[in-house]
């Protein structure tokens, strides 16, 4: 008899948790979206030090918190928006390598700033890959767990941990904070030019409040109306994670990593590529700005940002 693989068993899952590892590249021209980790740079540095691939699958724990058991020794750690984490009822930090024995019990609280927290356990979660990827897709019901969110009672198998000792803590200089005040770095759009002139200062100078819809699709932004030329109804066109579409009503729609992939409002302007992890961590409430960039300078801000975070996660190229 072949001995009982090391899992994980899921004994409170909060609101979503989900399976989620790198994002599906090169099909949106099948209709199939990005998915993968809403803030993939917190999965990369979890995965960093339990001595993962940066992309391995790990859970994606979103705003309430998570329950689960061990039944093997393992290493896990927790990055990603602030939680108190407890390790049979002590607590432990974030951003730190955790060494748990078979039975111990891992218990996440809710989000106290951001959204989204990640659990990497050493070796990853053992799931199938749908269309290039592991990560969890809700809306169509693909890959990670069973296509779906996490339920109590849930087991998972875990893959075998990598040999050698894995980093520890996280260097200070590179965890982000979440505070729910936001600058993110924009491209003018496609249809940036249809804005009003009036709208396209408002769209710069403007405070934007995130509003209750937010989730992995996007999220609606609050506080400043915008004006374009057109019924605000266009032929369906291209759109991707980052892009901020202007509805006829005038309220910007900034969209996620599960975000489809054609869409019929104006695009009036692009989250830039260094920026965009961001969007997985902006909550209800918080406070937006953007900030105007041209194409030269936000593809020379993502070489500064992968030149800074490569130091420390080497390959985060194919997350961020």
């Amino acid at each position: 008899m072949s001995p009982t693989p090391p899992s994980l068993t899921v004994i409170d899952a909060g609101l979503q948790t989900t399976v989620q590892a790198a994002p599906r590249r090169g099909l949106r021209h099948l209709g199939v979206p990005y998915s993968g980790a809403a803030d993939p740079l917190s999965l990369a540095l979890a995965n960093r030090l339990v001595g993962n691939d940066l992309a391995a699958p790990g859970l994606e724990v979103t705003l309430s918190g998570l329950r689960l058991r061990t039944h093997a020794a393992c290493r896990v750690a927790v990055t990603g928006a602030e939680c108190t984490v407890l390790v049979d009822g002590q607590p432990v930090a974030l951003h730190e390598q955790l060494s748990l024995e078979a039975g111990s019990e891992v218990r996440m609280g809710g989000a106290e700033t951001g959204v989204r927290s990640y659990l990497a356990v050493s070796g990853g979660l053992v799931v199938d890959e749908v269309l290039g990827s592991a990560s969890t897709y809700l809306p169509a019901a693909l890959g990670g767990y069973r296509g779906r969110a996490l339920e109590a009672g849930d087991r998972l198998i875990i893959a075998p941990a990598p040999a050698g000792e894995s980093p520890r803590q996280t260097p200070k200089r590179y965890r982000p904070e979440f505070r729910g005040r936001w600058s993110l770095r924009i491209c003018p759009g496609a249809e940036f030019a249809s804005l009003t002139q009036e709208s396209r200062e408002r769209l710069l100078a403007g405070r934007y409040t995130v509003g209750r819809r937010a989730d992995r699709m996007g999220v609606a932004l609050d506080g400043v109306v915008l004006n374009t030329d057109s019924t605000g109804v266009l032929d369906s066109r291209p759109v991707f994670p980052g892009t901020v579409q202007c509805p006829e009503g005038g309220q910007a729609l900034l969209l996620g990593v599960d975000a489809q992939t054609t869409g019929g409002y104006p695009r009036v302007a692009e989250v830039i590529r260094a920026d965009r992890q961001w969007i997985g961590q902006l909550r209800s409430g918080d406070r937006l700005r953007f900030l105007l960039r041209d194409r030269k300078t936000a593809r020379r801000d993502y070489a500064a940002a992968l030149d800074f975070w490569r130091e420390w996660l080497p390959g985060i190229e194919a997350l961020i």
